[in-house]
């Protein structure tokens, strides 16, 4: 069985409280009472002003080995991750919050793929 990881949150600022990381082989489930029993960060809150994420297992695997830092964006009702990448060329510089570059990989392909479309339609519509 292949458990994905939940990350807890403050409501109220997006920053990361607990997570519980990825889980697979003999592994059971844990609901998230059990979870504010079992870590400390958690038992120490008040679960209403702690929101929860569940991916699914591999879920933005890539954006988090290639991460400095993730939080989640509580700017409206969806509340989605955030990512930090290094900037080699200067890694002093504070974190800079981002979609997970693998949607924005997403969201370019189908844009290119959109376009290609329509250049195609041009060119054959055109030459009828």
């Amino acid at each position: 069985m292949d458990i994905g990881r939940r990350i807890y949150y403050e409501l109220a600022t997006g920053n990361v409280i607990q997570d519980t990381g990825e889980r697979s082989g003999s592994v059971i489930e844990t609901t998230n009472e059990q979870d504010f029993e079992t870590y400390v960060s958690l038992a120490e809150r008040i679960p209403e002003t702690v929101g929860c994420l569940q991916l699914e297992y591999g879920e933005y695997a890539q954006d988090f080995a290639e991460c400095n830092g993730y939080r989640v964006d509580v700017s409206n009702d969806i509340h989605s991750l955030l990512f930090s990448h290094p900037d080699p060329n200067e890694p002093e510089l504070p974190p800079i919050y981002r979609k997970p570059l693998s949607g924005e990989v997403a969201e370019v392909k189908e844009q290119q793929a959109l376009m290609q479309a329509a250049l195609d339609d041009l060119i054959l519509g055109g030459g009828l």
